[in-house]
């Protein structure tokens, strides 16, 4: 599929793997075999039970024609026994099918959450929050109502067309065979109306996503939209998407409508043709008037189940797209394994190093032009530059959210590709200039660095960090309820307990990407004092566009263009008066 922005023109695939999707489905279903088992059971007595119940009217019929009442009544009595027996065994496989169906979503949603925590960073650069979002709830939902109304349902038809289908020949194989006239035509006109609505179901569902993405980042930009009076932009844009979602879904659901009517106009065909071959057989042939009439019956439920499946039709098709949708990211290539040779470190001292690297985000254009760089155990590496110079990508590379093309980097020596991914990323300690706090209170969001710390150390935490002031002042202190990514607390105040999250985790390695950027001078100078404690003993690399806060760093890198062009303490960069020099004097006039 090409995406493109509001107001371009938008080209969907048509699904290819439609096939192999029904197969992933019916793998998730078959891992309950014997609820399976019951199911089958239970459809085949029912569906017995109604093919029976049909067939009944024939010696009934013959009853009332010889005026035998007493053997009606009995024939009666054994009508509402087999119609009894058939709904208790409909409402007993319909539960079984609910619970199926609920296990399978379950089972469904928990491997697509699972694969998602195993996606490589790279992946949700590519795909907004809104279209993600929308796999886990359209698309499951989409899935559970086809399996909870649509499988059994499926299940029951195709064994009641076999069912009438042979009472059907025993009766009279010559009206079965009018019968048959009208099948082919039938499964003509279906793989049809198939064929033009498959790709608009698709189309439906990532138009759907689409808009959701879009919904999802103007909600959460909503400021900035109002700063800039793009209230009205907005409008349009999410206009285009919605109607691009409208014209999808209705070229889906009107090919997918035509169904029902054309199958039912094809039954109803059916069913006079052979009323009035019936009859002419009962008139010059001697066919059996109740006979007819059973027939007659079964010609109409033979075309019913048909019927259904098409009324279900709808549901089908979008479940088999959402679930498309849904296996997509589940066979999407999780983060490169590790080696069989990879190390798990112990006693870490943290001493990183960087030898002439290459890094691109994308192959055709790259971003860090043979970096080398070295950062001895416990010591502060300070990064400065111009935006876009590479500093970020170089703490995006240490903890391997990204690998790189060429060169290496090691810790302690080890090279990071040959160290376990999860022991490398528990040697380090990430604050990020985005702050992002989860639903949860500020005890919890603090722990999130290290879940076995307690609540003695995470207010040893909080206070290095200068976060336990505000904190005691919040109206539950640590127990205080955060929502909305910590909406009810100042920017600064996020980012002090990013701060106190990362210093919780008592890592060898820190990495700080303006940590400091978004709090006031007072807060600066009292949680420049707690990282200055915080990094005692530990290897540190800050990238920092305050270059007061980095004066003290044993070596000061300035990057330009993905390539260091200067290094060395801030007094012998200075001196050198080149770009650190020009960067200083900028900040301080």
């Amino acid at each position: 599929m090409a995406k493109m922005g509001p107001g371009k023109r938008q080209t969907y695939e048509k699904p290819q793997n439609t096939k192999k999707t029904v197969f992933q489905l019916l793998h998730y279903v078959g891992r309950y075999k014997l609820s399976m088992v019951l199911v089958i059971v239970f459809l085949l007595v029912n569906t017995a039970c109604t093919v029976g119940g049909s067939y009944l009217l024939k010696p009934a019929t013959g009853r009332i024609l010889a005026g035998d009442f007493a053997g009606l009544a009995q024939v009666l009595m054994l009508m509402a026994g087999v119609y009894v027996t058939g709904a208790l065994c409909s409402f007993a496989y319909s539960r079984i099918m609910v619970h199926i169906s609920q296990k399978t979503v379950y089972t469904i949603r928990k491997d697509l959450f699972e694969k998602m925590q195993s996606l490589p960073i790279r992946y949700f650069d590519r795909h907004t929050h809104g279209e993600l979002m929308s796999r886990y709830t359209n698309d499951i939902d989409r899935i559970s109502d086809a399996l909870t109304d649509s499988l059994s349902d499926m299940l029951s038809s195709a064994l009641t067309v076999i069912g009438i289908f042979c009472l059907m020949i025993f009766i009279s194989p010559i009206l079965t065979a009018v019968t048959l006239i009208t099948v082919p035509l039938m499964f003509l006109s279906a793989k049809g109306i198939v064929k033009r609505s498959r790709k608009y179901f698709k189309a439906q569902q990532e138009a759907l996503g689409m808009m959701n993405g879009y919904a999802e980042e103007m909600i959460s930009g909503q400021k900035v939209v109002k700063v800039f009076g793009h209230e009205q932009k907005v409008e349009t844009d999410f206009g285009i998407l919605n109607q691009s979602l409208k014209d999808k879904s209705l070229k889906a659901q009107f090919y997918s409508g035509l169904m029902m009517p054309v199958m039912q106009n094809l039954n109803t065909l059916n069913y006079v043709i052979i009323t009035i071959v019936g009859a002419l057989l009962a008139i010059f042939r001697g066919f059996d008037v109740g006979g007819l009439a059973a027939f007659l019956q079964y010609s109409r439920q033979f075309g019913r189940p048909i019927n259904e499946l098409a009324s279900l039709y709808n549901s089908i098709q979008a479940a088999i797209a959402g679930a498309e949708r849904i296996f997509e990211i589940i066979d999407e290539a999780p983060e490169k394994a590790d080696v069989p040779e990879a190390v798990t470190l112990k006693n870490i001292k943290g001493d990183v190093a960087l030898k002439n690297v290459y890094f691109g985000y994308r192959p055709e254009k790259t971003i860090l032009k043979g970096v080398s760089l070295h950062a001895p155990a416990g010591k502060k590496i300070a990064l400065v530059g111009a935006t876009g110079a590479g500093k970020t990508t170089i703490l995006n590379l240490l903890p391997r959210f990204f690998d790189i093309q060429s060169g290496e980097i090691t810790i302690d020596n080890h090279p990071i590709d040959r160290i376990r991914r999860d022991s490398l990323r528990r040697s380090m300690a990430i604050v990020l200039q985005d702050t992002h706090l989860f639903t949860g209170t500020v005890r919890e969001n603090i722990r999130f660095g290290r879940l076995s710390a307690t609540d003695d150390e995470v207010v040893a935490a909080a206070r290095l960090t200068a976060a336990h002031s505000f904190i005691k002042r919040l109206p539950q202190g640590y127990d205080t309820l955060l929502e909305n990514d910590g909406a009810n607390l100042s920017q600064g105040q996020r980012q002090l307990l990013n701060i106190a999250r990362a210093a919780v985790a008592d890592p060898a390695i820190l990495l700080l990407d303006e940590a400091t950027s978004n709090i006031d001078t007072r807060s600066e100078i009292l949680i420049q004092r707690g990282l200055d404690q915080l990094m005692q003993g530990r290897t540190s690399l800050i990238i920092a566009h305050r270059l007061s806060t980095i004066r003290n760093a044993d070596t000061i890198l300035v990057l330009e263009h993905g390539e260091i062009i200067e290094q060395g303490s801030h007094q012998e960069l200075l001196a050198l008066k080149g770009k650190y020099y020009s960067l200083n004097e900028e900040q301080f006039k």
